[in-house]
């Protein structure tokens, strides 16, 4: 348990897989093993790792796949004698699932949609665990061992910028999702009942973090207006469209 942390990254959407992809490798420490994108792929991809002796550390696992959900990728890992770590990266918000997760052995739960802060904070302190545990000896203390599963916890407070809040943010993406011919500021702070300049800042940061496209939408005058696609929407055209500043 020592060196660079290698993450398998399991995200059916292209687009928030690349985001992904980009938030671990800012991360001192880590590094990306791959990327795939359904619950087979992972599964292979871990047990090839593991046959090449140069096993996946971490997945970073999103449960609504195409073929399978994320809690049968954690159970057949631990089925196959597999002892990756999880992070759950996913928008699966029950409560009844967060219970499953824990038992199937998810160290981390990270609800989407998420800050590149928010993930950085997860790593580490999944890493100051690791470093913990990988040390020799026994616990001194009781004491000892709460500080180390301790350290899989972060707080709270640094998942959204300052002037964000999850209520607003959870609201517009709602709207977002349901809006598969686009949707322009405007119409969101409608629908939201905030102001266009609130929505605005709220669509720019999920397209920043991988979970909207935006397009310019031309209308019949003046300059064309931008528009926010859901991420997974076939109206949003070419997802490479999306940038990635988080």
């Amino acid at each position: 348990m020592s060196g660079v942390i290698e993450v398998l990254v399991v995200e059916d959407d292209q687009v928030a897989a690349e985001a992904h992809r980009r938030h671990v490798e800012r991360v001192a420490g880590f590094a990306v093993a791959g990327v795939v994108h359904s619950g087979a792929e992972a599964l292979r991809f871990c047990a090839r790792r593991a046959d090449e002796g140069r096993p996946v550390d971490l997945v970073l696992l999103d449960f609504y796949l195409p073929d399978t959900h994320g809690l049968a990728v954690c159970r057949a890992l631990r089925a196959s004698g597999s002892t990756v770590d999880v992070i759950a990266v996913t928008s699966a918000r029950d409560l009844a699932v967060v219970g499953s997760a824990v038992s199937a052995g998810v160290v981390q739960y990270l609800l989407k949609p998420f800050t590149f802060a928010a993930l950085r904070d997860k790593l580490e302190a999944y890493a100051r665990f690791r470093r913990g545990v990988a040390r020799s000896g026994e616990a001194v203390a009781q004491g000892e061992v709460d500080e180390l599963l301790a350290a899989l916890r972060t707080p709270g407070d640094s998942t959204l910028p300052k002037g964000m809040s999850e209520p607003t943010l959870q609201a517009v993406a709602a709207v977002l999702a349901e809006a598969s011919d686009g949707l322009s500021a405007a119409s969101a702070a409608d629908r939201t009942g905030v102001s266009r300049v609130t929505a605005r800042r709220y669509l720019e940061y999920l397209a920043d973090n991988g979970l909207a496209v935006r397009r310019p939408h031309y209308g019949q005058v003046g300059r064309p207006s931008v528009r926010f696609y859901p991420a997974r929407s076939d109206s949003a055209g070419d997802q490479g469209e999306t940038e990635f500043s988080g």
